[in-house]
């Protein structure tokens, strides 16, 4: 389980770092800005951090039940950036919510 956790959290760490490259880079060009401290942006970025630690997390400790702490704390952080963003207060006028309150 833990060599598993280990593969799928490296893959994760790289692709939210691919997506958010690939999304600034898009930003750049579309709204001239890189980053614009939305919570969808926030929230991905705080996700890939977690990603990090766990990733970081066995040249520290070898305690195989944090490691898969941070695994499923990473896990609910991705399901917090991809659904429960939209429900915050503050993503009343986010970019990145696609609802029909939105005004982008």
């Amino acid at each position: 389980l833990g060599d598993i956790a280990d593969r799928l959290m490296r893959t994760c760490s790289v692709l939210l770092l691919c997506g958010m490259l690939c999304g600034c880079f898009w930003a750049k060009k579309a709204w001239g800005d890189y980053w614009a401290w939305d919570p969808k942006e926030c929230w991905a970025a705080v996700t890939w951090l977690i990603t990090l630690i766990f990733i970081h997390i066995p040249s520290i400790n070898k305690n195989k039940i944090i490691s898969l702490s941070v695994a499923v704390l990473a896990f609910m952080a991705l399901q917090l950036t991809w659904y429960g963003v939209n429900y915050l207060p503050s993503a009343d006028r986010s970019m990145h919510t696609y609802n029909s309150n939105s005004e982008f």
